[in-house]
Order: structure tokens, then sequence, then C-alpha cells
């Protein structure tokens, strides 16, 4: 038990040669990189730039959709255009809300991509306005009051 040294000894007296010492250092690299890409959320640049890309595609229809609800629920045949929009099959209400204009920004030629879409959603799912009074005897309110 004499020859027998404790393992705090056995650890300072350890001289690593110059192979042992590269080859640690090269493969704590790469479980680093393992690590981070799989689960530290690491992405490379271009995958980056590509997340970027679809967030600014995204934001853009979105804000494209809620101009178009608005002024779809501000037209003044809204209740009639919101039946038929219900009354359209699924598949074709895109159609309908670009046909009607409504996904198209003012100062654009064509609607934004995947904003007739998000705005057909969400009309499918507005319920129908009650007639207005206001709008009856010829004065225009908007739904923003």
């Amino acid at each position: 038990m004499a020859s027998a040294q404790m393992l705090g000894q056995r650890w300072r007296e350890y001289r690593p040669s110059k192979a042992a010492l590269f080859w640690s250092c090269v493969g704590s690299v790469v479980v680093a990189l393992i690590i981070g890409f799989t689960w530290g959320g690491w992405v490379t640049g271009g995958t980056a730039k590509e997340m970027v890309d679809k967030a600014a595609r995204d934001a853009r229809a979105e804000l494209a959709a809620n101009v178009c609800v608005q002024r779809f629920v501000d037209a003044s045949d809204a209740r009639a255009q919101l039946a038929t929009l219900k009354k359209t099959s699924s598949w074709q209400r895109e159609d309908f809300i670009e046909k009607g204009g409504w996904a198209t920004l003012p100062g654009s030629d064509k609607p934004v991509a995947s904003a007739a879409e998000i705005c057909a959603e969400r009309l499918a799912a507005m319920k129908l306005p009650p007639v207005d009074q206001g709008a009856q005897s010829g004065e225009r309110r908007t739904s923003i009051e």
C-alpha cells in the first residue's frame, strides 16, 4: 500500500505529452461544437439570414393582413361581402380577398404574399357585424371608434 499514491498526488504529478494535450483540446472543441449546434441554439450565418428574411416576410404579411381586415370591415358593403366570403370554399377565399383588392397595400400593384390567406382566415372567423344605425342614416363610422 505504500506504493499506491493518492489521486490528488497523481494528478499533481501528471505531465501530459504534447500529442495528448493537442488531442484533448481538439476533442473539447468538437464536443463544444456538437453541443452548441444541437442543443445550444447556435446557427450558421446563412441560417440566421434565412430566419431574418422569413421573419421580415411574415411581419409584412401580418401588417398587410391587419390592413386588409380593417379595409374589409370599413367597406360600405362589409356585411354582404363577409357573408359571401363565408359561403366561399376555404381554398377559394384567398382569391376572393385578392380580387377584392383588400390585400393590396396602397401604392402597390399586387397583393402582399400570404396576406390574403391570413386576412381570409381572420375574416372567416369573424362574426357578422351588427347593422349600424348611423350607417343607415348616411353617417360613416369606423370600427376604430
